[in-house]
């Protein structure tokens, strides 16, 4: 009987990740369409309201069919009191879980992952902070970036 329900629960599950991946990736496209400063300036109204609440949502309900139920004990510190939000160890997907719970902040992510098909997109919505592997001053770089995004008073959303 499992292997039966696996047989039948894995392709719907498939196309359902598949199709809220779509609706991701429209999402942020619509938000990151025509952006001012593009990448270099924080999201800001509706831009972010968007990315904020459907990338949110939308990953809650992805790892909801992907069989997770995540409750939140406690509650969130808010942005001014932590504009640095730290998600450790980043090995695995479940670092995504922590992002949608606290409203998609922006996260600290390798340059080359801004240019995958579709997660790229997804990614750069979230304004990350791009790691450049081939840069020497890189590690410095992304440091003063970080500094500079948590001492701007909400203007950048928090940076994980």
């Amino acid at each position: 009987q499992t292997v039966l329900q696996g047989i039948i629960l894995l392709p719907l599950r498939a196309i359902c990740i598949t199709f809220i991946l779509l609706l991701a990736w429209l999402s942020a496209s619509i938000a990151t369409c025509c952006q001012p400063g593009r990448g270099f300036l924080p999201l800001e109204g509706w831009r972010r309201r968007m990315i904020q609440t459907t990338l949110s949502s939308l990953t809650r309900v992805a790892y909801l069919v992907m069989g997770f139920q995540v409750k939140v004990r406690g509650k969130a510190v808010s942005q001014p009191e932590a504009p640095i939000f730290v998600a450790a160890p980043h090995s695995s997907f479940f670092d995504g879980i922590i992002c949608a719970l606290t409203g998609m902040p922006s996260i600290v992510s390798r340059a080359e992952n801004l240019s995958t098909p579709v997660f790229g997109t997804i990614l750069r919505s979230l304004q990350p902070v791009a790691v450049s592997r081939q840069d020497p001053d890189s590690r410095k770089n992304t440091v003063a970036e970080i500094t500079r995004r948590a001492l701007s008073r909400g203007q950048w959303p928090q940076v994980t």
